[in-house]
Order: structure tokens, then sequence, then C-alpha cells
């Protein structure tokens, strides 16, 4: 256990909270850790339902933004006295979609006091996975997870805490609703055409999941759970929800005329509105995927960013997984990638005090980077970089966020040639300067091993302050070895154009 999980265990308040935006609902989940443990200790939700905010142009509405803001001022009283590097906040399928997303994050993460991810339907598939497998934990068998959520539907198949499909398909409670139900009627024809929409998502995956196989189905999050609990309110159903259950439901919600209509005990009326769409989409799912029973897991999204949070105090981060597997698909020359890697860490620990980049976040990115810097390699030789730039912006990488991989990206775009500025320039503020600044040490990394030799650097000296760089051999180093010399003349005209003043001795 490391210095951070020990400090946390130790404390008289290790608290943890993962927050997450949904297309549905804002949940909130602050938790302790104990003996390395998670101990939930305060659950909050609402229903602001982002996604029924989204118009006819992607944009999500005014109202819709100020109905998220205000649930974010409550969640924002929560975690005042948590640490920011203890608390993770993302968002799913309508911040995907919404065209103005960026606009609504700034508003946020001023209330919130930190960033705020939007994250790719597989890293939210993977990290529901992640929650549920915890909850049950001691299970073995194969199961098959289903999360229907507000925008979209998550479908994984896993073993323990390893998933082997991850999949998220458009559709979802609220998205449905807005499309098949928008007047809140509910009809034979309605449901049918609900139900159709959703097989038609299924096609993409229903082979592929078969061939798989599970042993076990196990749904989460509100659908399933309003579900399961209509099915044991109205005598269909003890435990699991059976495919009779499941069909005796949509026969009895097929009894009422309009949404508000709907009586079923303990049932919430704003999960009433939803309701006949959630069930056409896991109705669906049944038939498609051949289901005969689901079981539900009260772990879901925030469970699994806690623990993926642990993971990274642990060092058990799974993103280091994602670029070993990126740079064995795209055969990167192991050898210089490490020489590179290696080079551009004894650079930034020379400067990291001087330009503000202690944070250890700083460290994986510039490592990863190095690591990744020649995968456009596979592609053509010609602006390989804008290669690796694409790969890594565009790859589904397990654990990182869309941000990251934005951050990612710049760096392998900017790490030859003509300095990009206007990349930096579009992350925000603080983080393009501190990208700016890694991809110089990048930058540098590589053009002292361009000519790929085994012969090992000698020590150098980095000394950076603001836009002022100073580089320094041994006496007689750079005489002996001119291309290095030349190299890094042409690199001091590229950074000069970008602001930096890079000086050699």
């Amino acid at each position: 256990m490391n210095k951070e999980i020990s400090a946390l265990d130790n404390s008289d308040q290790p608290l943890l909270a993962a927050i997450d935006l949904g297309s549905n609902s804002f949940h909130i989940v602050v938790a302790k850790l104990v003996q390395g443990e998670l101990q939930p200790i305060d659950l909050l939700s609402d229903k602001v339902q982002l996604a029924a905010g989204l118009d006819c142009n992607r944009m999500l509405t005014e109202e819709a933004q100020q109905r998220g803001l205000a649930c974010l001022e409550r969640f924002a009283q929560r975690v005042r006295d948590i640490p920011s590097h203890r608390i993770r906040i993302v968002g799913t399928n309508a911040l995907r979609e919404a065209a103005n997303t960026s606009e609504f994050i700034a508003k946020a993460e001023k209330l919130m006091g930190c960033p705020i991810e939007v994250i790719s339907g597989i890293e939210e598939a993977r990290l529901i996975y992640l929650g549920v497998s915890h909850t049950l934990a001691s299970d073995s068998e194969r199961r098959l997870v289903i999360d229907i959520g507000g925008g979209s539907t998550e479908f994984i198949v896993g073993e323990r805490f390893e998933p082997l499909e991850l999949e998220s398909l458009e559709m979802g409670c609220v998205s449905f609703t807005k499309r098949y139900f928008n007047d809140g009627l509910i009809t034979e024809k309605k449901f049918q055409l609900a139900v159709f929409g959703a097989l038609r998502e299924l096609l993409s995956i229903k082979r592929r999941y078969r061939r798989q196989g599970w042993a076990d189905c196990v749904g989460s999050s509100g659908t399933i759970k309003a579900v399961r609990h209509a099915c044991i309110s109205l005598g269909f159903c003890e435990d699991r929800v059976t495919a009779s259950a499941l069909k005796k439901l949509k026969e009895k919600i097929l009894s009422y005329n309009h949404v508000d209509d709907i009586d079923i005990e303990g049932l919430k009326a704003q999960r009433k509105a939803v309701l006949p769409a959630g069930i056409a989409i896991l109705s669906a799912a049944f038939d498609s995927l051949g289901i005969k029973q689901i079981r539900f897991s009260a772990g879901a999204l925030r469970e699994g960013l806690l623990y993926d949070m642990i993971g990274r105090l642990r060092h058990e981060d799974v993103r280091e997984r994602s670029i070993s597997a990126l740079i064995k698909r795209y055969h990167v020359d192991q050898d210089h990638m490490n020489r590179v890697e290696q080079t551009a860490l004894i650079a930034l620990t020379q400067v990291r005090d001087s330009w503000h980049l202690d944070n250890n976040e700083y460290h994986n990115m510039l490592s990863w980077a190095a690591r990744c810097f020649e995968t456009g390699l596979t592609i053509a030789h010609s602006q390989y970089h804008k290669h690796s730039a694409y790969l890594l912006l565009n790859s589904d990488l397990p654990g990182f966020t869309k941000r990251e991989q934005s951050q990612l990206a710049s760096m392998m775009q900017g790490h030859r040639r003509k300095f990009p500025l206007t990349l930096f320039d579009a992350l925000p503020a603080r983080e393009g300067k501190h990208y700016g600044r890694l991809t110089v040490l990048l930058r540098l990394a590589i053009v002292l091993h361009r000519s790929r030799s085994k012969e090992r650097l000698p020590a150098f000296r980095l000394s950076a302050k603001k836009g002022q760089i100073q580089l320094t051999f041994p006496d007689n180093w750079l005489s002996h070895h001119p291309l290095t010399r030349t190299d890094l003349e042409q690199e001091a005209g590229y950074l000069a154009d970008a602001g930096f003043e890079l000086k050699i001795k």
C-alpha cells in the first residue's frame, strides 16, 4: 500500500467522492476508505434529465443547464471539505452528444472547484462493470451486465473484474421517451416502435455477445432497479426479473393510457415518465440476447469511479495497460521508446518545480506520450506525428477520459517540426501552458535520441524559467556529436517561434 493510500487510511476522514452526471440523473457517492476497502457513507441523487434538455440542434437548453447547475450547487456543499484529487466527476451520453458541452462544463467546474471529464461510451461501460464486479466480488462465473441510462445503454460481458466485451448503444430511457412517448401517451403501437428501435441498435452486438455466452445476467442503475421494484410490488417475481415477469409488467403498463396514470406502489413520479421506454429497451435486450432472467446490482458507474480512483492511488492504473496494448498493436520500437521516456522524465525532474509540473499526473502523461509518439509510423512515415495524434485521440483507451486523450494527442502532434501553438491554446489556459511545457521536454528527449544509438547520453543539466530554457552538456560533448548540435539548433528555432528561448551549452 503506497503513502497516499496509507495517509487516507490513517486520517480522521479518509473520504473520496464520485459524481456521475448522467443523462437522466446526477448521482454522488461519498465513501470512506477503511483498511483499503470502500465504505459508502452518503448517497445523493437528483433527476436532472439533462438529455431531455437537448434541443433539435443538439444544444443543451438554458433551462436544462440551470437544473444541472442547481443540483451541482448542492453536491458542491457536500464535497467542500474533500481534497479535489479525491473527487472524480464524469459526464456521460447527454454531455457526449451536446454541441455546447464545453459551456456547461466551464460553469460546472467553476462551481465544483475540480475538473469534470466527459467519458466515452466504452469507458462508461468499463467503469460500470468495475462497480458491478466489486459489488458481486464473490461471483466467479461469466456475467452479462446491462445498464440502461438516460441516453445510452451499456452491455458488458466479463469474468470477475475483467471485461471481455464492452459496448455502449445509443438508446436510453430519456432519449427513447422523447422519441416514442413524447406526449406521455402509452399505446401498443408506440411501445412496439420503441422495442423495434432498440432491436435495431442491438443488431450490432447480438451475434458477438451470444457467441461469448454468460452464466448470469446482472442489471444496474435506475431503470432496472425500477423494473425490479415494480415486478416485486405487483407480485410478478420475488427477486430476479424473469422473462415472464417482464412480459406481465409490459402488459400492466399498456393497460394505462398515460404515464401519469401509472399506479404502482413505491414508484416515483419522475420514474413513471421514462418507465415505458425503459421496459421497451429491456424487453428488446431479453429478446435479442436470449436473456431468461436478470438480477440487480447496487454497484454501477459511481462505484466504479471510486474503485478506479483507488486503483490509481495504488498504482494499479488501467491506463498503463491501455498504453501497453496500444504500443504493442502498432509495433513501437520499445528499446528506443524506453530511452526517450527515460530522458524525458530525467528532464522533468529538473524543471518540475520551476515549471510547476509537480503533479504526478504530468509525470504519467509525459511517460505515456514518450511511449506512444511513434505509433503513427505504422500508417506512414510522412506526417507520422499527425497519425500518432489521430490514433491517440480516436482509439478506445480504457481508463482515459476524452480530455486526457486530447491532451496526449496534442503532445503527439506537437512532438516534431513546427510547434502547434493553436492546439495548446484550444486547451483550458492552465492546461495549455503545462502541456505545452511537457511537449517541449518530449521534443528535447526525441532530438537527443534521433540517432537511435544505444550509447548512453551524458549527464545533462536542464533549467527553465518561464519561457527561457538552458540545456548544458559536459565539456566538448557537443563538439563530438555534430548531428545532435545541429538538431538542437534547429529545435531552438522551432521553439523560438512558440515563445521559448532555448540556449545550448
